[in-house]
């Protein structure tokens, strides 16, 4: 399966130029790197980066994380994904620009 992460651009180059990130500092404050499924991503956008343009946000497989990955309740009593361990820019399958559009975020269609 698929999980997805939304990264500001400046978080972005980060994880480009090291190669891995501990995430955002919410990530960090809460010790874990926080994705959405794909049923989620609209929703995590909406609620943490609305009207936030600029964004990029990063496919990965769940299955290829391991014993890393946990799904943990969260928003609505959804199981939402959780990396214990720094998110590794060689994890990451694709990435695409998360434009805003008149207030909304437009996502690839492919998700």
């Amino acid at each position: 399966m698929r999980i997805y992460k939304i990264l500001r651009a400046h978080e972005w180059a980060a994880l480009e130029a090291a190669g891995e990130t501990s995430g955002a500092p919410i990530d960090v404050a809460d010790g874990y790197i926080h994705f959405s499924t794909a049923k989620q991503a609209a929703e995590t956008a909406a609620k943490y980066f609305a009207g936030v343009d600029g964004l990029v946000l990063a496919a990965l497989e769940a299955d290829d994380l391991g014993d890393a990955l946990t799904w943990e309740v969260s928003r609505g009593d959804a199981l939402f994904p959780h990396l214990y361990g720094p998110l590794r820019r060689v994890d990451v399958i694709w990435h695409a620009a998360l434009p805003c559009v008149d207030g909304a975020h437009v996502f690839p269609e492919d998700m």
